[in-house]
């Protein structure tokens, strides 16, 4: 069974299946259409481990020298790094090679503008335009660009982050850490700073070869073969990275596989024992990040989902601090994308203070169960289904920030239509499972009959 052509052009970049929906010729007018924004002026580009990544690396190059661009080329990378060199090297954007969570057959470009920052939609939208019309004006032959490889960026990523916490009261444990970077852009980078932190490291799988050694995403369902090689080796605590690592797993002591949603709470409850400030999360975080924030006597604020959304209210309200729920952690002094390497020295932090196993930390943190569904809804269906469901819970707090979000005494539960397909994904949260579950099945009823 051959693999469908599938292309996604969105406003924050462009992902597809290698070879069928996204080629050469597409990543090099995708640059092109990006380097028209930026013509002339500096542009960063890297990727991930993953093999395509070569080939796609030489169109990009292609299509931003095409338009005038002077390429910085850092080679395989973080996505954290990325965006962190653009404000380092004074670049006026730049250009991530990587499908993130997708299986091996896909990879992608992710945008990034001159603060470092994934592009606004607005301004990703002006990319998608220019490259869906190919309408933008070329330099003549004098006017091609040039590239260059920049000196290395990961160590100076490094010290930001290490800038953020006490090296010696974290080095003062000599924690045993289990890295698995699953052949992804963060292995190398990832083991130095726990090195600089003074923890000994179990590597797996930390050469960027991109040949993964489970699925990439890392939730724990793709981490049971892994989880038990924490408590065999006798580690503190097991982190995992996805292949572009801005996302960060956790495994306890025990080798039991935690939500990502602990990862943003425990580095908020770490980062508000520092000081007192905002913290900004999207719709469809956990409430444990609003109940850490409330009891530091600090203000929560929800965004609409997407890493842009919750820059963009962080920098609205001059948060110290952001992220989602899928193991993302913003902290604007290092910078203003997700950065696992944050949230690695913030939990690590946490544990040398706290002076307790990893595992009570994470079953002292607020208690509530998740539970995301999705459902077939026609998209001309929406605003008849989003007032049907407010009508089935009157008493509750309304938000329509992104699609609804109605919120209970101690439940909330979020609506938002698919941008790609005719659903609607349908997330609760309740103290229990069994509230989690009733909660969506009764959303569900009431969607069929609208």
């Amino acid at each position: 069974m051959t693999e469908p052509n599938i292309l996604i052009v969105s406003v924050s970049g462009v992902r597809g299946i290698v070879g069928r929906g996204l080629t050469a010729d597409v990543a090099a007018r995708f640059a092109a259409a990006f380097g028209s924004t930026v013509a002339g002026k500096r542009v960063v580009l890297c990727r991930d481990g993953r093999p395509s990544g070569e080939m796609l690396r030489h169109a990009v190059i292609a299509g931003l020298l095409e338009l005038g661009c002077t390429v910085e080329d850092i080679g395989i990378a973080p996505t954290p790094t990325c965006g962190f060199a653009v404000r380092q090297l004074q670049a006026a954007g730049g250009i991530q090679i990587t499908a993130s969570h997708n299986p091996a057959q896909w990879n992608g470009l992710k945008m990034f503008g001159e603060d470092g920052a994934v592009l606004s939609a607005e301004n990703g939208a002006v990319v998608r335009g220019l490259y869906e019309s190919n309408d933008f004006a070329r330099p003549a032959w004098d006017g091609i660009g040039t590239k260059s490889v920049p000196p290395a960026v990961e160590g100076d990523h490094a010290r930001a982050v290490l800038d953020t916490v006490s090296v010696a009261t974290v080095a003062n444990q000599a924690f045993r850490v289990f890295l698995d970077a699953n052949a992804g852009a963060g292995g190398p980078l990832g083991t130095q700073l726990l090195q600089d932190l003074g923890c000994s490291v179990v590597e797996y799988e930390c050469s960027p070869t991109g040949r993964f050694a489970h699925p990439p995403e890392p939730i724990p369902a793709h981490l049971t073969d892994v989880a038990p090689w924490v408590a065999s080796s006798e580690s503190a605590v097991g982190f995992v990275l996805d292949p572009d690592s801005d996302r960060l797993a956790l495994i306890d002591e025990t080798g039991t596989c935690i939500s990502e949603e602990a990862t943003l709470a425990l580095a908020v409850k770490y980062r508000l024992r520092q000081d007192k400030g905002p913290v900004v999360i999207n719709m469809s975080t956990s409430r444990m990040v609003e109940d850490i924030a409330r009891d530091a006597g600090c203000d929560c604020h929800r965004s609409a989902v997407g890493e842009a959304n919750v820059v963009a209210m962080m920098r609205e309200c001059n948060a110290i601090i952001g992220g989602e729920g899928n193991g993302g952690v913003i902290d604007p002094r290092v910078g203003w994308v997700r950065d696992p390497f944050v949230g690695m020295a913030f939990i690590l932090s946490l544990m040398a203070q706290e002076g307790k196993p990893f595992s009570q930390l994470v079953a002292e943190l607020p208690r509530y169960a998740m539970l995301k569904t999705k459902y077939e809804v026609p998209r001309e269906k929406l605003a008849a289904t989003f007032d049907a469901l407010k009508a089935n819970w009157p008493d509750t707090r309304v938000n329509t920030v992104d699609g609804l979000r109605l919120d209970g005494p101690d439940w909330w539960l979020h609506v938002r239509g698919s941008n790609t397909e005719p659903v609607v994904r349908v997330i609760a949260e309740a103290p229990t499972e069994e509230q989690s579950r009733d909660l969506c099945e009764a959303a569900a009823k009431v969607m069929t009959e609208v």
